[in-house]
């Protein structure tokens, strides 16, 4: 049975859309901050200085093709804020970069010195 034409035009407009995300979304990014740039708030122009700083790391999702997601970051974040509210009374900040390192780096436990039963 053979493919229709509409079928075939549009899996190659959607391979083709998928190529050149990457680029609209930099000539979009580009219009949006010069568009922005004009307005009469300050904090939208600091706003802007900072998304054209960025703008490179922003566009490298796009180039990745979406393969990368931030839950892992965000993840290792909650274990970090977990720790350190673990960590809270301690006199020093020894204590709490010894706890980071036990738990992001999945340290094994020290041998206690002594029994509780």
């Amino acid at each position: 049975m053979p493919i229709p034409y509409q079928r075939i035009a549009s899996l190659t407009t959607g391979s083709t859309k998928r190529r050149l995300r990457p680029y609209w979304a930099e000539w979009y990014l580009k219009k949006w901050s010069t568009r922005a740039m004009r307005s009469r708030l300050d904090p939208m122009k600091k706003f802007v200085g900072t998304i054209r700083r960025h703008q490179p790391l922003i566009l490298n999702w796009f180039k990745a093709k979406k393969a990368y997601s931030s839950g892992v970051v965000e993840g290792l974040n909650r274990k970090v804020n977990l720790v350190t509210r673990k960590a809270y009374g301690f006199r020093s900040y020894e204590v709490l970069e010894i706890a980071l390192f036990h738990t992001m780096g999945d340290l094994p436990e020290p041998e206690a010195t002594h029994r509780f039963c």
